[in-house]
């Protein structure tokens, strides 16, 4: 039997469907649902269904280097940042890669310019027996600067 996936409260990931090889998340056991940073999001019908295009700066202090992303809306989710702030955001699905951990979650995408996280990893992409050690960060690999050396 596998061990229980155990993360720090930041943690690098990896987003493969969206072109993402890493992206350094916040674990936020707080927020039920995770966030992605988005700019220039534009939403447009296509044979009927939801699609939204975005640009997504992947890395914490390059604002220049994006990487485009195109995927279907799956619904359209009222939330309420830590601020009490209520927003209409547009939800994705997508495979993540957290260390040992291959699974789809359900991801909102917003304006996290002012945010230091590019992404913030909510509990319900969490598998319920994960532990999160709020005190400690990278358990499953790199550094603050510096991703793990495999994905």
């Amino acid at each position: 039997m596998a061990e229980p996936l155990q993360v720090g409260w930041r943690e690098w990931l990896a987003l493969p469907e969206l072109g993402v090889n890493w992206i350094k998340a916040k674990v936020d056991t707080g927020a039920r649902t995770s966030a992605l940073a988005a700019r220039e999001i534009q939403i447009e019908t296509r044979d009927g269904e939801d699609w939204v295009t975005f640009k997504l700066p992947p890395m914490q202090d390059d604002n220049d280097t994006l990487v485009s992303i195109e995927a279907p809306i799956i619904e359209f989710r009222e939330v309420t940042d830590s601020g009490g702030n209520t927003e209409c955001r547009p939800v994705i699905r997508t495979p993540i890669k957290i260390g040992a951990l291959n699974t789809i979650i359900d991801i909102t995408l917003t304006d996290r310019s002012t945010m230091q996280f590019r992404m913030l990893l909510g509990r319900t992409a969490l598998p319920p027996e994960a532990a999160v050690f709020p005190r400690t960060s990278f358990l499953l690999g790199g550094d603050r600067r510096r991703p793990p050396e495999n994905p």
